[in-house]
């Protein structure tokens, strides 16, 4: 039985999906950042956590990535090329869209207002702009982003196009807008998405 902590309208969404394709038992204890129960298994105070035994795991992707290894599902193996061309499109969903999303919403709300710097949104609207051209050369006329397997990088991107939307960031039609929302009719994404609007 895992257990994930955290709000799944967090980063924690993206554990829960992974749970829900996995389809293993889970269960979701729902609190929030910098939390008691949170401070009490990582200094950060970050979300999410999973619980699996008496160990833990934080970071979203670090969790997901764990999953999809122990469970052997959603990933290519280690040290194959597919798996290195995996990781390479997790690390440019980390770095081109989390990233640029995140820095917008600490400029936003996160940050104490005296901190927050101006321009920040629309600088990073721009980059988030020219970094979905870049991903979209790079899917191409794929079914998902490692071709007709669905896999971690996935779960990222979508989840950051959900964010992106929300935060009013432009997610251009064509084959991006196909691709995401293609990726949201996967039955456990669905099921997800109920769970989260329940929450």
């Amino acid at each position: 039985m895992y257990t994930l902590v955290g709000s799944v309208k967090s980063r924690a969404f993206r554990v829960l999906w992974m749970l829900e394709e996995l389809g293993v038992e889970y269960k979701v204890e729902g609190v929030g950042p910098h939390s008691p129960e949170i401070l009490a298994v990582t200094p950060s105070g970050k979300l999410p956590v999973l619980k699996d035994d008496d160990d833990i795991v934080i970071d979203s992707t670090a969790i997901i990535q764990y999953l999809a290894d122990k469970h052997n599902k959603f990933t290519f193996a280690t040290g194959t090329i597919e798996r290195a061309h995996q990781d390479s499109f997790t690390c440019f969903a980390l770095d081109d869209l989390d990233g640029i999303l995140w820095n917008a919403a600490k400029h936003s709300f996160v940050f104490p207002e005296e901190l927050r710097a101006s321009g920040v949104k629309a600088a990073a609207q721009y980059d988030f702009a020219k970094s979905l051209e870049t991903l979209e050369k790079r899917l191409g006329d794929n079914e998902y982003i490692m071709g007709d397997t669905f896999t971690v990088p996935d779960i990222i991107i979508t989840h950051c196009y959900g964010w992106a939307t929300s935060s009013k960031f432009d997610w251009p039609d064509g084959k991006l807008k196909d691709y995401v929302e293609r990726v949201r009719l996967r039955p456990a994404f669905v099921r997800a998405q109920e769970i989260r609007s329940t929450s």
